[in-house]
């Protein structure tokens, strides 16, 4: 997320990928009535194309439009040394430039072996993921089979398509096996969260329309071209859909382009409006000076010793900022929309108000790596530390997930506040390590009062990450661990043989291997 803004009331929660991956597993094995279920991959529906008019130009386009099926395994990040089971599930694509495959991340995230079909094929055909971004929830896929793309053609990307006008949407919704095509009507276009990172935010189109299973990363078209990628429902309110807009997907394209995906930078600031005439007048802002302020700079962002809290930002690359903090040339378009068409190493440019005077500062475009706690993970292990049978893990996203549906969440207020209030993202080289539970042995049965807090020191050394935190305990030759958590003065001291003896049994019980 370039920046952290005000949250809107107004703005509604997007259905995590996660949820929808269950729900659709209910749906594909529940009794019930197919509009009694809660609905996974999305189709925008509003009324039916008109066949006479369009059949052709729609039988031309659906040639290239695919149905994926996944099979995914993930990690469990309350017991990282699990994984669950194999799962099944659907989404939809459609063949761009060489013969690519572009679909959501969220589609095959997790993926164990996936493979796809075209409208009228029989046959399935494997596919293999090139690239996958998870902070834009995009994917290139390809089939190494080139009879599958015979008699297809590549699809072109269009433009942003206008406000009260129409896009049909192909793909292949859950409650049949053929393709299905459905229209809705733009209604919205703004600078919105990313459900399946949680924390990103980038240009979105909404539409107006209802919602059905199966149809995430399927294109919407407008006169013939793709202007954007079916990918997230809203959970309030009806008939609310969105899809990914074709300047995210350029930037997609564009970055991967050297044979790798970087990732979008990072302003990594945060700023409030500039409504409050109080506030004006207390930084002493001139009349009709439209702008935002900047309350907080985040380490290792690309703000980082160039803005300063207080700053009044009134153009950005030369481009005015209304007291929203949107564009005013548009006024719907938030300022973030610039930094997001930015790469690494571009230059970003502000006019602002600082202590009364008016300046220019210009810096250079970067990412943010800590920001990979901040959002959910795909694909990959959860780091942990066992030690006399305690589990300490970094605090990410998936972890406090998974934690508070367990329910052993007492005294954890203090993990949460500082995941949620960015206070690690100050600091660009440390990491919250956490006492999460602990698995049982007698070594450890005095532990309970120490689990869900934040580790502060070991020994005598404060913990900045979990790797340094593994090379304290493995270098260590005291006969005691001393622990220390942040706000309390008691430290939890542990024997260093009792407790590498208790892990040998733990490991053996809870079928742990390697660690």
């Amino acid at each position: 997320m370039p920046v952290i803004r005000e949250k809107k009331a107004t703005d509604p929660n997007k259905m995590d990928s996660k949820k929808l991956m269950q729900n659709q597993k209910k749906i594909l094995t529940s009794p019930l009535p197919f509009a009694s279920t809660i609905l996974f991959f999305l189709t925008l529906f509003s009324f039916r194309m008109s066949a006479e008019s369009n059949s052709q130009s729609i039988d031309e386009l659906r040639k290239s439009v695919v149905q994926i099926r996944v099979f995914s395994q993930s990690k469990d990040p309350y017991s990282p040394w699990m994984s669950s089971g194999i799962s099944a599930s659907t989404g939809s694509g459609f063949i761009i430039s060489k013969n690519r495959i572009l679909t959501n991340a969220h589609v095959v995230s997790n993926a164990k072996f996936i493979e796809t079909q075209r409208n009228n094929q029989t046959e399935w055909f494997e596919v293999k993921v090139l690239y996958i971004a998870h902070d834009c929830d995009l994917a290139i896929l390809e089939v190494p089979d080139q009879n599958f793309y015979t008699d297809s053609m590549e699809l072109e990307l269009g433009g942003l398509p206008e406000l009260a006008s129409p896009v049909d949407i192909i793909g292949y919704p859950i409650g049949g096996s053929k393709i299905s095509v459905s229209r809705g009507i733009v209604s919205r276009i703004e600078q919105s969260s990313y459900a399946h990172s949680q924390i990103d935010s980038h240009l979105v189109v909404q539409v107006d329309a209802a919602i059905n299973p199966g149809n995430s990363g399927g294109p919407a078209f407008q006169n013939g071209k793709v202007v954007g990628v079916a990918f997230q429902a809203s959970t309030k309110g009806e008939n609310i859909g969105y899809i990914i807009p074709t300047n995210v997907i350029q930037h997609f394209l564009k970055d991967i382009e050297d044979g790798e995906y970087d990732g979008y930078v990072e302003l990594g600031i945060q700023t409030q409006n500039s409504f409050s005439e109080s506030h004006r007048n207390f930084y002493e802002i001139p009349n009709g000076e439209e702008g935002v302020f900047v309350t907080r700079v985040y380490k290792q962002g690309s703000a980082d010793g160039f803005l300063q809290p207080g700053d009044y930002l009134t153009t950005i690359d030369g481009r005015k900022i209304g007291r929203n903090g949107n564009l005013k040339e548009t006024n719907s378009i938030d300022f973030l929309e610039v930094i997001d068409n930015k790469f690494a190493g571009e230059e970003i440019q502000f006019d602002l108000i600082r202590k009364k005077k008016k300046i220019r500062v210009s810096f250079p475009a970067k990412k943010m790596p800590q920001m990979e706690n901040q959002r959910s993970r795909y694909g990959t292990d959860y780091p942990y530390l066992l030690l006399g049978g305690l589990v300490f893990q970094s605090v990410n996203r998936d972890l406090l997930e998974s934690w508070s549906k367990i329910g052993q969440t007492q005294g954890g207020s203090l993990l949460v506040y500082r995941f949620y209030e960015g206070s690690n993202l100050l600091d660009g080289e440390t990491e919250d390590i956490v006492l999460y539970r602990k698995l049982p042995h007698p070594t450890n049965s005095h532990s309970d009062f120490y689990l869900n807090m934040v580790v502060e020191s070991f020994n005598g050394t404060k913990v900045r990450n979990l790797n340094h935190f593994k090379n304290l305990v493995q270098s260590s030759k005291d006969k005691t661990y001393k622990i220390y958590f942040y706000g309390i003065q008691v430290p939890m001291i542990l024997d260093r043989e009792e407790s590498e003896k208790a892990d040998e049994q733990i490991k053996r019980t809870n079928h742990i291997k390697g660690k």
